[in-house]
């Protein structure tokens, strides 16, 4: 076993480059329904595992279990723009594109994957005609998925495929442009998916899988809300027939909670109740903490045989931080309570401990955590930066007004006062609509007082993303974990000292 002085990391915040993660994964709640095609809709905050679990499903390999993932970083996004419907409603503009796109890297994974196939007689004959209608259009039976939609294809629909409903007159069926393609979608997509139904195997499990959907986002562009929105309408239409037609198949979608609150569309709050997982640590509707979750990269790191490294042997809970916390919690409130920010500040943690040579009892004490502190806090702000600025493009005048105030804890008259000082940079805005944008990314929380336990809290969108500002609020709080990076101070002027377990 490895000493904390000897270890280089506890893995990296990007789960592309983490070397952890394949034997430190987690099987989250989220990640547990996925793969049990029960809620295909992976939802949660940047930073809190989507990514993760998309590296751990389109990694699984086994006789029975084929999974591709989709990522578009070099996705030819221009080219699926030009397969736009018209004459339909806007959220299903894109449905028939994206179904095409499923079913195609569907028709991949059983020509060149399952070894199973064709595992009747009736795949037998429906994967033929797949298979041929595949080689004549893209040239081999294994295309590239991200090609599909290149200007200067031309796809040969007949005589492989049936289409059942009436073509629009002029379209050679045994030559079909790319470009023409919008016009017989829905036909092509009914032949090619009742194919496809007939080639999956009972016995097996597939998975599609999509991630970095918010790659290019913008809320102002409608196009690309379109598009997103006719995603989530062909998996779920086409995870539905996979239902009802016995088989073990799901297209797992990875997707923002910022980016899914934008999108607006028929019966979403029928798929978010049904089909959607959010990704959640530390709360009342999980079991999953950060602090299991580094423990298990605890042991991955020290080299231990042992599946996890309990917290207390890293970490010298013996001495309590200063405000009478544990280093647990006092960590876990400067976090927004995803696993990037939980292995940044460990990993600061171990920076701290490494610079002063280590400990004779070889864990980490309160002043490795006081240190760490101003590395992460410049961390977060970044990170809130990159999730912010497509949605607030003014974030960084609301900042400074926030580190005008000088304190972690802020009365509305204060913050009123605030924005009356620096009114040039709310560009026309409210103090009020400011508060709102605060409150919504989580850089502030505000005080609720009373219910049936008596007291009060601070209530926090990053914890319960159902809740809204209480305007009539008068006592707010600014994230514990940008009090560095803002230059924040932990008494308001004139004040008592906050309550300890929050400083």
């Amino acid at each position: 076993m490895r000493e904390l002085i000897d270890v280089a990391n506890f893995g990296s915040t990007d789960a592309d480059t983490d070397d952890l993660l394949e034997q430190a994964f987690q099987g989250h709640e989220a990640y547990i329904e996925a793969v049990a095609h029960r809620k295909p809709l992976v939802v949660g905050r940047k930073g809190s595992g989507k990514t993760a679990i998309f590296r751990k499903i389109i990694r699984m390999r086994q006789h029975d279990v084929f999974a591709y993932g989709h990522t578009f970083t070099d996705y030819p996004w221009h080219h699926h723009n030009l397969q736009g419907m018209v004459g339909v409603p806007e959220e299903q503009r894109f449905a028939h594109s994206w179904r095409y796109l499923i079913l195609m890297t569907l028709a991949k994974i059983l020509l060149n994957q399952d070894s199973s196939q064709p595992w009747n007689e009736e795949a037998l004959e429906e994967l033929g005609k797949v298979e041929r209608f595949v080689v004549d259009s893209y040239g081999t039976r294994d295309p590239d998925v991200t090609q599909l939609f290149t200007p200067g294809k031309r796809l040969r629909i007949k005589p492989h495929l049936r289409l059942a409903g009436i073509v629009e007159a002029g379209v050679d069926l045994e030559s079909v442009p790319v470009g023409d393609l919008p016009k017989i979608f829905q036909e092509v997509n009914n032949s090619i998916a009742d194919a496809i139904a007939a080639c999956l195997n009972p016995a097996h499990s597939y998975y599609v899988c999509f991630d970095e959907l918010d790659k290019g986002f913008d809320p102002n562009d409608a196009r690309y809300s379109q598009m997103l929105v006719g995603l989530l309408l062909a998996a779920n239409s086409l995870n539905n027939s996979f239902r009802q037609a016995n088989r073990r198949t799901s297209i797992v979608l990875c997707l923002r909670d910022d980016i899914y609150r934008t999108l607006q569309f028929e019966d979403k709050n029928k798929l978010t109740e049904n089909f959607m997982s959010l990704i959640e640590w530390d709360g009342p509707r999980t079991r999953w903490t950060l602090r299991s979750l580094l423990e298990r990269r605890f042991a991955v790191a020290l080299q231990t045989e042992e599946l996890v490294v309990p917290w207390e042997n890293v970490f010298d809970e013996a001495h309590e931080m200063p405000g009478r916390q544990s280093k647990y919690k006092h960590i876990l409130d400067r976090t927004f309570r995803r696993p990037r920010d939980a292995i940044k500040f460990a990993n600061e943690v171990l920076v701290a401990y490494k610079a002063h040579g280590g400990t004779v009892d070889g864990k980490f004490e309160n002043r490795d955590i006081i240190t760490a502190r101003t590395p992460y806090s410049e961390y977060l702000l970044n990170e809130l930066a990159d999730e912010i600025f497509k949605h607030v493009p003014e974030y960084r005048d609301y900042i400074d007004i926030l580190r005008s105030l000088e304190a972690l804890q802020f009365t509305r008259e204060e913050f009123d006062q605030a924005c009356m000082r620096r009114s040039d940079l709310l560009g026309g805005a409210t103090a009020l609509s400011v508060l709102r944008q605060l409150f919504e990314f989580s850089l502030v929380g505000y005080q609720k007082t009373g219910g049936v336990g008596g007291g009060s809290e601070y209530i926090w969108r990053y914890i319960d993303p159902t809740v809204r500002l209480d305007e009539a609020a008068t006592s707010f709080r600014i994230h514990a974990g940008l009090m560095e990076a803002l230059g924040l101070k932990k008494f308001r002027r004139g004040d008592a000292p906050l309550e300890p377990a929050d400083v």
